[in-house]
């Protein structure tokens, strides 16, 4: 489900991630922060390529770093051949990094950040359920979650006990993630959540009087949508795929300078977008940011971009899937006298992008069940953008727009 709809007001950004785990009863290399991040990132990438190879028509948005949150709680329970398939896709084992993890949310979350970001982690545990001390210790140490117990046989009362937690820490942002049908009375045994907000506006913002109407070419039909414009000094350029397919790149700052909005489109405009997006890598990323800056004449539309994901099929087709087969899902470091495994993985998003700046929220779910002059730079045809946290290399979010 995707839906765009026109926004207005501040700019701001938010991220929340669930992580909903019910159970039925039948040495590492070194890394750098951002080399680590990146390679988390880069998770999510690949995962919103598997989704937009079925949505080539619609709206797509992920949060790369919600995706590798999770996965990351998961690969701290996890053990045998599904910890060996996370580690692998993964491409690196929480156990050996954890602190380089606590440093990464430390930067994120750094009061000397003029943009405000917050992170929580909560832990739902079904009444009764016991966890592995370990799990339970390693889950504290890097993601700080607060353990909280739960009646999850009161299906309403538990998912609005979630919900609320989740709309609190995402102030207001992100509401009935958990829907009642996801859990299981019998089966349910543990949620884990993970929350990041995200608040900050444009370094160069855009005025409201410059804001027209203009075309919009969409895939299906040509549409008048308010765009945003302003003569400035950006880093932007034009680089091209291995395969010789040229696109334009330009990076909007945010005011705090630690975050950013980049914005991909092809250049010639019968390329599809589609055709660029398997390029795209944090490496990729990172060498857009050696464009030089010159001023530029922008123009992109105003827009909120909505939509929720089902991320089981995605990760599948990257290798993870024993976590999805209840006879051979591993999840013993969770618990060893019950067997676990992961019935449904999802997503939800949000972003809006206005004059001022940019709001945002995604949440995840993971379900286990047991067993010119100057140049002009026109965004009038789907475009790709992320938002990114420059200093760790950490994607926040990636989206294909195709009608704002």
């Amino acid at each position: 489900m995707a839906k765009t709809v026109l926004s207005n007001g501040i700019m701001k950004r938010l991220f929340a991630f669930l992580l909903l785990i019910s159970m039925a009863l039948c040495s590492e290399s070194p890394l750098s922060s951002s080399t680590l991040e990146e390679l988390g990132s880069d998770i999510g990438i690949q995962v919103f390529n598997q989704v937009v190879k079925n949505k080539p028509r619609q709206n797509v948005l992920v949060s790369p770093h919600g995706i590798a949150a999770v996965l990351g709680m998961l690969q701290f329970g996890a053990d045998g051949k599904t910890k060996k398939q996370l580690t692998a896709v993964m491409r690196y084992n929480v156990h050996g990094v954890g602190k380089i993890l606590k440093k990464i949310n430390k930067v994120l979350v750094s009061k000397k950040n003029k943009d405000i970001v917050l992170t929580a982690n909560g832990v739902f545990s079904q009444s009764g359920f016991k966890m592995e001390a370990p799990f339970m210790a390693r889950n504290k140490e890097v993601f700080h979650g607060e353990v909280r117990s739960v009646d999850f046989a009161d299906k309403n009362a538990s998912a609005s006990m979630i919900n609320q937690w989740v709309k609190n820490e995402t102030r207001g942002m992100i509401e009935n993630l958990i829907s009642p049908d996801l859990i299981d009375g019998a089966l349910t045994r543990l949620i884990l959540v993970n929350a990041l907000y995200f608040k900050g506006q444009w370094k160069l913002r855009f005025l409201p009087e410059n804001t027209k109407k203009r075309n919009f070419n969409g895939p299906d039909r040509v549409s008048q949508v308010p765009m945003m414009s302003q003569l400035s000094v950006f880093r932007s350029g034009s680089t091209s795929t291995p395969n010789g397919i040229r696109y334009n790149v330009i990076e909007l700052p945010y005011h705090g300078g630690t975050i950013s909005m980049l914005i991909a489109i092809p250049s010639d405009e019968n390329t599809p977008l589609s055709s660029i997006i398997p390029h795209i890598s944090t490496k990729t990323i990172q060498s857009w940011m050696s464009m030089g800056q010159r001023k530029v004449q922008v123009i992109i539309p105003k827009f909120t971009t909505e939509a929720e994901t089902d991320l089981k099929d995605p990760l599948k087709s990257l290798g993870i899937t024993d976590m999805f087969d209840n006879s051979k899902a591993n999840f013993a470091k969770i618990s060893s006298s019950e067997h676990l495994h992961v019935s449904h993985i999802l997503q939800k998003a949000k972003v809006e992008v206005n004059e001022d700046g940019t709001k945002a929220s995604a949440a995840t779910a993971a379900v286990l069940m047991a067993r010119s002059s100057p140049p002009w730079f026109i965004v009038d045809r789907p475009f790709l953008f992320l938002i990114r946290h420059n200093h760790t290399g950490a994607v926040l979010f990636m989206g294909q727009v195709i009608k704002p």
